[in-house]
């Protein structure tokens, strides 16, 4: 297996990584930044507020993305399957 046929498979590792991560990640960050604004402006300054809206939004999303979330993973791992005749040359 050459150098840049590993990169490659490396880099679509870290790409499939981003692309599954990101929904949940921006669903996290979107309630963060309401509840904040939200503390900001009742002047409520408790930590553990923001926590039970994260996770709910997360798994809410979990929830609704899991279906894609898996299909896409298990294409990714046919395609990593499928390569490993190539790699063993």
């Amino acid at each position: 297996m050459s150098i840049g046929a590993l990169v490659s498979l490396l880099r679509s590792g870290v790409l499939q990584i981003v692309i599954m991560s990101a929904p949940i990640l921006f669903a996290a960050l979107i309630v963060g930044l309401v509840v904040a604004i939200f503390q900001a402006t009742t002047s409520i300054q408790e930590q553990t507020l923001t926590f039970v809206p994260k996770i709910l939004a997360i798994l809410g999303m979990l929830a609704l993305l899991g279906p894609w979330m898996f299909a896409s993973m298990r294409e990714y791992t046919i395609n990593l399957f499928n390569l490993i005749p190539m790699i063993t040359r």
